[in-house]
C-alpha cells in the first residue's frame, strides 16, 4: 500500500510531485549553442530535484502515520 502525506503549509493530502529547477527552455538553447554550458546545466537540473506539495509546491509533505501528521489530519475533521 502507499504512504500518504499531508502538506503542513496548505494541508493538501496525497503523494507528492517531483519537480525540478530551472528551465527546459534554457536547457535547449544552451545544447543548441554551447556544448559544456548545456552539459554543466543538464547536470544541475538533474541533481536539483526535489519532492513537493502539487498544490503549493512547497517541500512541506509529512506521512500521514507521522505524529505531527496525525495531528493535522486531527485538525481537518
Amino acid at each position: 500500500m502507499l504512504e500518504k502525506f499531508i502538506c503542513s503549509n496548505c494541508l493538501y493530502s496525497g503523494r507528492p510531485k517531483s519537480f525540478t529547477k530551472g528551465s527546459f527552455l534554457l536547457e535547449i538553447v544552451l545544447w543548441l549553442c554551447f556544448i559544456i554550458p548545456g552539459l554543466i546545466y543538464s547536470l544541475w537540473r538533474l541533481s536539483s530535484k526535489y519532492k513537493a506539495c502539487p498544490k503549493c509546491k512547497t517541500q512541506n509533505m509529512i506521512p500521514m502515520n507521522s505524529p505531527k501528521g496525525r495531528e493535522l489530519t486531527g485538525n481537518l475533521n
